[in-house]
């Protein structure tokens, strides 16, 4: 089984690239979806964010306060920093459980979908990493769309992330997200067939 992670920049279209991947039958692992049922339901991470960021963190019904821990977090790399090495390692668990029962049901494509790959030093752990890629202006417009978030908001999220044109360098394919559906279908289908064809030892865990 190949593993295969997809990232990008906000707006860049990981989501619909890897409901493409799906369709075409990969399994997908979405960790940032992943991450916040676990910042929900993992009573170990409930409780380290709660002592590293304040009681507050959640509110009287148990659900994640997410505007008292954006204002936390997002105005200082460091709280960034502090709240990733908190959740990653159990989205990476997580993510190694998903792909022992991917290989056990047979499946020949497991993908890991999420923002961070190389900020948060996975791509060593998967077979390859493809990119999706749009102009910032459009992933910009993308953005506002979906969250109603300003463009000063979009682009403070964007500057936590790896410069899209380092992404592009250290990837081993680049999805293009900048036409139509059935052009991101076929950029999809043209790297899903390249990893089932890949040769070689798998670099994963």
């Amino acid at each position: 089984m190949q593993t295969l992670g997809v990232t990008g920049g906000i707006g860049s279209g990981k989501t619909a690239a890897c409901e493409v991947f799906e369709a075409l039958g990969a399994e997908v692992f979405y960790a940032d979806d992943e991450a916040k049922r676990l910042m929900v339901e993992h009573e170990g991470l409930r409780a380290d964010i709660a002592e590293a960021f304040g009681a507050e963190s959640y509110g009287p019904d148990g659900e994640l306060n997410r505007a008292y821990l954006a204002e936390q977090v997002f105005a200082d790399p460091q709280q960034v920093e502090r709240i990733d090495a908190l959740v990653h390692p159990r989205v990476f668990e997580a993510f190694a459980q998903r792909k022992a029962e991917a290989e056990a049901a047979g499946a020949e494509l497991l993908v890991h979908e999420a923002a961070l790959i190389f900020e948060a030093g996975r791509a060593e752990h998967l077979d390859a990493v493809a990119v999706v890629d749009a102009p910032e202006s459009e992933r910009i417009h993308r953005v506002i769309e979906r969250d109603g978030a300003s463009e000063a908001e979009v682009r403070a999220r964007m500057a936590h992330q790896l410069d899209a044109t380092d992404k592009r360098r250290r990837a081993d394919y680049v999805i293009a997200n900048d036409g139509t559906e059935d052009e991101l279908r076929a950029e999809v289908e043209r790297v899903y067939r390249a990893v089932l064809d890949r040769a070689g030892p798998s670099r994963s865990v």
